[in-house]
């Protein structure tokens, strides 16, 4: 395989890695904007309204944690995280008025802005569920680290299945691992 076509394999594989990533996260920001609900076993801290992808403990930063995990993680029953995360979702959602019209793409947040929307998210769930911002800061992301662990995991045996077929070389392998950790695949 010439130097451009081994390229252009793993350029590829890199979009098709990135574009599974940026569907199942616009799917998921799609059902919440529908106004559906989910139960408690799918509720997860990713979705509490105002950001969309990149929001606050949403998408853009290592994907959605489930209230079950959550639960275990801040020592509290999966319906109080559960009941927690649907209110500082009511709470936090932006208004009718500040979302794009039907059709239009969603101007996507600033770093700023998306820390700004984590720590309002931080802060009202700390709040609802009566424990220390920082526990429920640092269990957040303790999960959120937990998921990126397996997210890249799942990528590498997948690559490691491309290899072994012939479809990429080791080297490409390496370069789409190299941009995952690097924050380019899947957010940061």
């Amino acid at each position: 395989m010439t130097t451009y076509r081994t390229r252009a394999a793993a350029l590829l594989a890199a979009g098709a890695v990135a574009g599974g990533v940026t569907a199942a996260s616009l799917s998921a920001h799609a059902a919440d904007d529908t106004g559906t609900t989910s139960d408690s076993s799918s509720a997860t801290a990713g979705e509490p309204g105002p950001g969309g992808p990149g929001g606050p403990g949403g998408h853009g930063r290592g994907g959605p944690v489930d209230a079950a995990a959550l639960a275990k993680a801040l020592g509290v029953s999966e319906d109080k995280v559960s009941d927690a995360l649907d209110a500082v979702r009511d709470e936090l959602r932006p208004d009718a008025d500040s979302r794009p019209a039907d059709g239009e793409q969603p101007t996507p947040p600033t770093d700023e802005e998306r820390a700004e929307r984590e720590a309002a998210f931080v802060t009202a769930l700390a709040e609802e569920l009566g424990i220390d911002e920082d526990k429920v800061s640092d269990a957040l992301e303790t999960l959120r680290a937990a998921a990126r662990a397996e997210h890249r995991t799942e990528l590498s045996d997948r690559l490691d299945q491309a290899v072994e077929d012939g479809d990429l070389t080791a080297a490409d392998k390496a370069s789409v691992l190299k941009a995952f950790d690097a924050g380019v695949l899947g957010g940061r």
